[in-house]
């Protein structure tokens, strides 16, 4: 239940301004999915993009292109 647990993390981010600003400056999904781990909640990057441009609670999930990326 890998979406539930990313639902789940995206309403603990809404609430907390410093994992709100950790997970804005992570570089790529992945990033925030290993965030995501460390704070015990279990989902991949890829589970993350698939929801771009969808909103859970209050949190707009937006895939950002970072020019010269090829990951």
């Amino acid at each position: 239940m890998a979406l539930d647990q990313l639902k789940a993390f995206l309403g603990v981010m809404q609430n907390d301004a410093a994992l709100r600003s950790e997970v804005l400056a992570a570089a790529t999904a992945d990033d925030v999915a290993q965030i995501g781990a460390r704070l015990g909640f279990e989902f991949s990057g890829d589970e993350l993009l698939r929801l771009s441009g969808q909103t859970v609670g209050r949190v707009t999930v937006t895939k950002q292109d970072i020019p010269g990326e090829y990951n």
